[in-house]
């Protein structure tokens, strides 16, 4: 007997005419899914023009305006408010999901403790990846990271381009804080990981999955491969994670960063010496200091903030 698996409504929200080409493609991915959801909400954020071409091009897309404060936080949560599936699932206007990406995240729901699913996210680089870019610092531009699982696993909070949540969670806790996380094209973050603690502390019984199957390829654009957005990033990450610290506490918000910072960093800079020195590879130190540089600017992010929230 085939196992009956929840509703679900996917969620893409969109803001920027640059990137109409790539909203398409996501667009049609989360539509061609193995199992097709019932429901596909396009949310544009203060963009008319953009809003007009994307009804009239996916009649099957419910396609409506962020009603929220600009930013990607408060698309997000004019979506929830639209959606009627079980499950709300989120997809970036970047990302294009695989087949089975909806199927794979929907069948872990069978279990009444799953709260959230996340999936791997595979980076499709405009031409090569930039040989002196750490596996580790991935999430720079928005991909997994080595790190995380390879198998399925609890986390503390899936990676924001490929989620999904049970609709019930924003019922209770309210939806993604619109004060922090990405507005326009700067580089904040972290509103994932803010909802995800809160929902977590609300539900003490649940967790979160991580399944690395239910993948999503993420478009990764020139300018994203650079050192310049390198230092944007990895800065407003940790600007970003005072927001959450304040919300939630540090020892919440900082739990799964200790374990980066003092095993998965410190494996890395050794790697890339160990290919500079065994296999004469020059660009193994560039990735072991890439990966000195990238924590120095996120610490210096975060501490920087707290001063600022100190004395102002």
């Amino acid at each position: 007997m085939e196992r009956v698996l929840p509703s679900a409504s996917v969620i893409v929200c969109a803001y920027s005419d640059d990137r109409t080409r790539q909203l398409c493609a996501a667009l049609d991915s989360a539509s061609d899914q193995v199992r097709p959801p019932p429901e596909v909400i396009a949310v544009i954020d203060h963009n008319s023009d953009l809003q007009s071409f994307i009804a009239a091009a996916f009649p099957h897309v419910k396609t409506i305006a962020n009603t929220g404060r600009r930013g990607l936080s408060g698309a997000r949560n004019t979506g929830v408010h639209q959606a009627t599936g079980e499950v709300i699932a989120f997809l970036d206007d970047d990302a294009i999901a695989e087949p089975q990406w909806l199927s794979r995240m929907l069948s872990h729901y069978a279990d009444p403790a799953v709260m959230g699913v996340g999936g791997g996210v595979v980076p499709i680089w405009p031409e090569q990846r930039p040989r002196w870019l750490p596996e580790e610092f991935n999430w720079v531009v928005g991909c997994s990271y080595k790190g995380q699982p390879e198998q399925v696993s609890q986390v503390r909070n899936p990676i924001g381009c490929n989620m999904s949540f049970r609709r019930i969670l924003f019922d209770r806790v309210g939806g993604f804080r619109e004060d922090i996380g990405r507005q326009g094209s700067d580089a904040s973050g972290c509103e994932e990981t803010e909802f995800s603690i809160r929902a977590r502390q609300a539900f003490p019984q649940s967790f979160i999955l991580y399944d690395p199957t239910a993948k999503v390829r993420h478009q990764v654009t020139p300018e994203r491969t650079k050192w310049a957005y390198f230092r944007k990033r990895c800065l407003a990450e940790g600007r970003s994670k005072t927001l959450v610290v304040e919300n939630v506490g540090a020892h919440a918000g900082l739990a799964a960063e200790r374990r980066y910072v003092t095993r998965v960093l410190p494996a890395g800079i050794l790697r890339g010496l160990r290919e500079l020195v065994l296999k004469f590879d020059p660009w193994g130190l560039a990735r072991a200091g890439g990966i000195v540089a990238g924590l120095g600017y996120t610490a210096y992010g975060y501490f920087g903030a707290k001063l600022r929230s100190r004395w102002s």
